[in-house]
């Protein structure tokens, strides 16, 4: 940072909102800051998911950057029968979304989990949350979320770069929360697909209706 003794910055901790302070002591290791007064309250994301599928390290982290914007309450990747990626850098992703969070001026940070498989958060899925699923298979077709379960926690599906595989898609299909939805008539890459998924689910549910 480059702020000296005497300079005014923005502080937010993701609980308690934004906060004016002043730098007191400025030195290569550390600092001191005195903390004047509340700028903003907390402002919270919706009770959003985004599940993806990891792809190329750079467009892995435009996803991450994009949800942490957008209003994701948290982010999990996830291992499909057809992802690219079996590891992650859990840490670095987090480092991601804390950025992304201090450039628009967010007072939230999402949690970044470490990757899972697919099928076993399936298995252990909380019963009240919806799953917009949106199945490249749809593309060009009509089927949209519906406006019921605006109140609902909900989450967001996103696969890899190959697609969901039959058994998963069968799968998905079959599940009383899971909402088969298309992104438009065209089939999306990964990293577009999660920024225009997001943007559907807000305008519908979230705190841009």
């Amino acid at each position: 940072m480059r702020q000296g003794a005497g300079d005014a910055v923005l502080l937010f901790n993701g609980h308690d909102g934004e906060w004016r302070a002043t730098v007191a002591e400025a030195g290569k290791r550390k600092g001191l800051l005195n903390v004047e007064r509340q700028t903003r309250p907390q402002q919270d994301p919706p009770d959003l998911w985004l599940l993806f599928a990891p792809i190329k390290k750079a467009r892995t982290d435009f996803i991450v950057e994009k949800a942490a914007e957008m209003g994701a309450a948290r982010i999990i990747p996830v291992q499909t029968d057809f992802t690219n990626s079996e590891r992650i850098r859990q840490d670095r992703l987090q480092a991601h979304a804390v950025e992304a969070a201090e450039q628009c001026g967010g007072t939230f940070v999402p949690e970044v989990t470490d990757l899972q498989k697919l099928d076993r958060l399936l298995a252990n899925w909380p019963e009240t949350r919806q799953l917009m699923f949106c199945d490249e298979a749809l593309a060009g077709a009509s089927e949209v979320i519906r406006q019921e379960g605006r109140a609902a926690p909900w989450a967001i599906l996103i696969g890899p770069e190959g697609g969901f595989s039959d058994t998963e898609r069968v799968r998905l299909l079959g599940l009383p929360f899971s909402h088969p939805t298309s992104l438009g008539p065209r089939i999306l890459r990964a990293d577009t697909a999660a920024v225009a998924a997001m943007t559907v689910w807000q305008q519908r549910f979230g705190d841009w209706a």
